[in-house]
Formats: C-alpha cells, structure tokens, sequence
C-alpha cells in the first residue's frame, strides 16, 4: 500500500515556476516508477511525465518537454516537478501516481493516486 500527499501548487503568473513535491508512504517507494498527470476543467486526465524505479528514465508529453523536470529522491520517498516557463495552458489539477510496473503515460497503468493539488497560471 502506498499514500501519495501533492503539494507546492498555486497562482503563478505566466512565465513563472513552480516546484511540485509528492510525498509517498511505505518502505517500497523505490520500487514504483512514478508519474505526474493533470486535469483541466472539463477535460480528461492527460499525462505529464513519468520516471523509473531508479530515476535513470524519464518521459514527457510533448506539451512540456524542455519546461518541467521530474526527478525522485528515494531516500526521502519524494517525487518532484520542477515546472519552469509555466503558460495559462498549464493550469489544472495536478495528480501524482505509483505504477509497480514501468512508468507509462496511461492512467490505467498506476495502482496508486494522490488527492491534487491545484496549479493556476494567469496570463
């Protein structure tokens, strides 16, 4: 069983950064790969970026590529976000998950999901 707790969302203007921490319960977070989604009003659950077991893969959708990181620290069952040149485009709810498997931009993928935390972006 793992817990995930989001947190460092807010208002930033466009441009800005932000640096989202998930902190993970339970002595086998390094075992997880883990991802970042986000949902907008109205729309799906879309994928962020995703990082393996050892932090050696990471992945990204396109729309982010070149502007937020993802990076773990295993000692301190923590996964990040470092989200820099933030755009309004960017705002939603930001999820983080744990997949026991290999990380994948598929939300059916991931055993385990945090509560969010919300990220605005105003222009």
């Amino acid at each position: 069983q793992v817990q995930l707790v989001e947190s460092g969302g807010g208002l930033v203007q466009a441009g800005g950064s932000l640096r989202l921490s998930c902190a993970a319960s339970g002595r086998t977070f390094s075992s997880y790969a883990m991802g970042w989604f986000r949902q907008a009003p109205g729309k799906e659950r879309e994928f962020v970026a995703a990082i393996s077991w050892s932090g050696a893969s990471t992945y990204y959708a396109d729309s982010v590529k070149g502007r937020f990181t993802i990076s773990r620290d295993n000692a301190k069952n923590t996964v990040y976000l470092q989200m820099n040149s933030l755009k309004p485009e960017d705002t939603a709810v930001y999820y983080c998950a744990a997949d026991l498997g290999s990380p994948s931009s598929r939300t059916d993928e991931y055993d385990y999901w945090g509560q969010g935390t919300q990220v605005t972006v105003s222009s």
